[in-house]
């Protein structure tokens, strides 16, 4: 794993985009095309502005899958992660289409359908980032390690639902959704690079977790250790107690 701390979460968000666009330019370079998973969430937004402004990258060549969803939320509300995509990513790019675009369904059904797509697609690049409990996407402890099935359907727990009221993309926790549908940690390792941008220092303890805690579903993070290729993106804030005196105690 490689860690890189900026002083902000804006050149956070430059150098995270500036790996990302390398590596897809690299897959499609190698073999004609790149796939790519995209992170919904306040986390990337700063990301994936910068990276849908790398106007060099043939996004026609680009198959974009959606790294997870709420189950129940109608697709076109601004509260779901399929309109955020397309209005913090896609619409970016203007006139400049990328090769396919699979938004998730909303429906407990979806998952199938999202598992015949992506179960056999290699992944070259997937943008991720870790919760304020730990999660990967919707991936809240406990966590299925095991699975082989792309995409599954998942229990949204209390601090995840909670996280998602502090962020202002739900009034109150009772308009939360609570199941939704993730890419699975497995699939998520199978990624060729993966791109954690973690700013804010609400994600310090995870990040500091991810780094140091015990390897464990019950700290779903803890999974990107097994990735060699695996870049973790921090500020300043978020990188508080991975550093000298401030490291956590973990046994």
């Amino acid at each position: 794993m490689r860690i890189t701390i900026s002083e902000d979460k804006k050149d956070l968000g430059v150098q995270a985009a500036k790996l990302g666009a390398s590596k897809i330019l690299e897959a499609i370079e190698k073999k004609g095309s790149a796939t790519i998973v995209l992170e919904s969430g306040a986390s990337q937004i700063e990301t994936l502005k910068n990276l849908a402004n790398y106007e060099n990258i043939p996004w026609n060549k680009v198959c974009v899958l959606q790294f997870d969803e709420f189950i129940g939320i109608d697709p076109n509300s601004p509260k779901s992660n399929t309109y955020f995509l397309q209005t913090q990513f896609l619409n970016i790019l203007g006139e400049t289409k990328v090769k396919c675009f699979h938004p998730l369904g909303t429906k407990e059904t979806s998952v199938e359908e999202a598992n015949k797509i992506a179960q056999d697609m290699d992944i070259d690049v997937a943008f991720s980032c870790i919760g304020e409990n730990g999660h990967l996407g919707y991936n809240d402890p406990p966590a299925n390690f095991e699975t082989k099935d792309a995409y599954i359907a998942v229990d949204l727990d209390l601090r995840s639902r909670k996280q998602l009221v502090g962020e202002k993309w739900f009034k109150k926790l009772e308009d939360v959704p609570t199941r939704a549908i993730t890419l699975s940690i497995r699939k998520l390792l199978s990624a060729r690079t993966i791109i954690v941008s973690c700013p804010d220092q609400r994600k310090a303890r995870g990040v500091a977790t991810c780094l140091y805690g015990q390897m464990t579903p019950l700290q779903p993070c803890t999974a990107l250790r097994r990735k060699v290729e695996c870049n973790l993106f921090l500020d300043k804030p978020s990188s508080m107690l991975i550093l000298g005196d401030n490291r956590p105690k973990y046994h």
